[in-house]
């Protein structure tokens, strides 16, 4: 069993935006242990050398932490969640943003129809 991975996009980016995904949605909490390397690697059906570098990335990006002998926690610092937040927001919008544009549409009329839209359940 294995995570479905998009296929133009490297499965690194794709761990990586899934974990931070959790993180911001809260199904990952603040100081909470992240399985290892391998337990991960196996659940995602991926060689663990990609999870080494998934768990190297986020750390390097301080969304977690590695304790010696402990493993790999998600970062207690709020601020820094606030701010992966942030981060995750601005890009989205300007992939939003680029995708409009190529298709013709202005951002003024998207934004009418998303407040429109606003209301409406799917």
């Amino acid at each position: 069993m294995g995570m479905d991975f998009l296929p133009d996009k490297p499965i690194y980016q794709q761990l990586i935006e899934r974990i931070t995904g959790d993180i911001i949605r809260g199904t990952c909490q603040p100081g909470e242990k992240l399985p290892s390397v391998r337990e991960y690697a196996m659940e995602a059906g991926v060689n663990a050398n990609t999870m080494q570098r998934v768990y190297k990335e986020l750390e390097q990006m301080k969304i977690t932490e590695t304790k010696r002998g402990q493993g790999s926690f998600v970062t207690s610092d709020i601020e820094r969640i606030d701010e992966l937040r942030d981060e995750m927001k601005e890009q989205l919008v300007q992939s939003f943003i680029q995708n409009i544009e190529a298709l013709g549409f202005s951002t003024s009329e998207m934004m009418d129809y998303l407040q429109k839209r606003g209301g409406q359940d799917d």
